[in-house]
């Protein structure tokens, strides 16, 4: 229960500290989409061009000759987390084409203790569960412009947040890409939370309030860090509703293919991940941060593909002040056989990166292959 509470309160005192700017913000629509994509590394801005282009890089979209749909469903934290995902697209015309996407990360069945004990008395009657879960809805247009092969697309995004009955939030945020095409060379530029997607919190004061009382009453020696001696309380401050601004992001891919023989081609490509902000990422500065991610897809007669990639390059500090660079192999497959597509993608191979693996599946259906 203590550590329910904790949580709680750290959130909502993060939360209610005023309207910020934040270098972390909505990071479930972070993760990606599409098993494809993870075996990659993410490594797709340049070259994405299917129903899942409306997460990626929305100017993909106008490569889909007729209506797309696809599924994905993964699991973080060793099943603790879901994360689903369901799009579908739409060409308009020969020149631009629609897209409609859905995405929710959620943990479930979360214990509520915070009514467990009443004076005094332990009754687990009222332990009851709560979900907290993020979702978007993500609306996407494309259209290809009037220089030859470059196509630009927009993205809209509305996202609702839960913790339960304890908070919630909606927000509004823009993406745009572009996508250039010369030769065997393909570029790609997103822009993502161009207008610092916003969401708007409200909070339940009644719940909130409930919990900080049971937080001031707990045992003294564990509320002052086992100094009794201590009389200094934390009693966090909740105000109903505050803003969290998301900062603007971008993505620079560049891909290539390569014909090795009749049968297989090779597909390379390179992401610069960047973020308006000093992390830890291998490139930092303060007005910039860059992580790059490399992935390469080998094919057999655009049936069968083996997929790798390696993504998130970190400088991680460890406990003797020495640094250590921390990087996510990627691994993944797939099969596409008459406008169904198949693959898996094995994510964080080996923990290098201190989280854990993660199993991706998706499903891709191309409606034109049954005309």
């Amino acid at each position: 229960m203590k550590q329910l509470l904790l949580i709680l309160l750290l959130t909502t005192t993060q939360l209610s500290s005023g309207q910020t700017i934040r270098n972390f913000s909505n990071e479930f629509l972070s993760i990606g989409v599409d098993a494809a994509a993870f075996g990659m590394g993410k490594a797709v801005t340049a070259f994405s061009n299917d129903v899942n282009s409306i997460y990626w890089n929305p100017a993909g979209l106008v490569g889909l000759k007729d209506y797309q749909g696809s599924l994905m469903h993964a699991e973080y934290f060793q099943g603790i987390a879901n994360y689903d995902y369901i799009g579908f697209a739409k060409p308009i015309n020969d020149e631009s084409t629609i897209a409609v996407a859905v995405m929710r990360f959620g943990v479930d069945d979360i214990l509520n203790t915070t009514q467990l004990i009443q004076d005094g008395q332990i009754n687990y009657d009222r332990v009851s569960l709560f979900s907290a879960a993020d979702w978007a809805v993500n609306v996407a247009y494309a259209k290809k412009l009037i220089v030859k092969d470059l196509n630009v697309g927009v993205n809209a995004k509305i996202v609702r947040r839960n913790i339960g009955g304890f908070a919630s939030s909606i927000g509004f945020g823009l993406d745009a890409g572009l996508q250039f095409k010369r030769n065997n060379w393909q570029f790609g530029l997103m822009l993502r939370d161009i207008t610092t997607t916003f969401n708007a919190w409200s909070f339940n004061d009644e719940e909130l309030n409930n919990i900080i009382d049971i937080y001031n009453n707990l045992n003294e020696s564990i509320l002052n860090d086992g100094n009794p001696d201590n009389d200094d309380e934390i009693i966090p401050t909740v105000t109903p509703e505050k803003i969290e601004l998301t900062k603007p992001k971008a993505q620079l891919g560049i891909a290539r293919k390569f014909t090795i023989s009749r049968d297989f081609n090779l597909l390379t490509a390179l992401d610069l991940n960047m973020r308006f902000a000093q992390t830890n990422d291998v490139i930092s500065s303060s007005f910039v941060s860059v992580s790059p991610a490399f992935g390469f897809q080998l094919d057999y007669i655009g049936r069968v593909y083996l997929r790798g990639g390696i993504n998130n390059l970190q400088n991680q500090t460890d406990f003797d002040n020495s640094e250590s660079l921390t990087l996510e192999p990627n691994f993944g497959v797939g099969f596409n056989y008459k406008g169904i597509s198949i693959d898996y993608a094995l994510t964080n191979i080996g923990g290098a990166s201190g989280t854990l693996f993660s199993n991706v599946f998706s499903l891709k259906v191309d409606v034109s292959y049954f005309r």
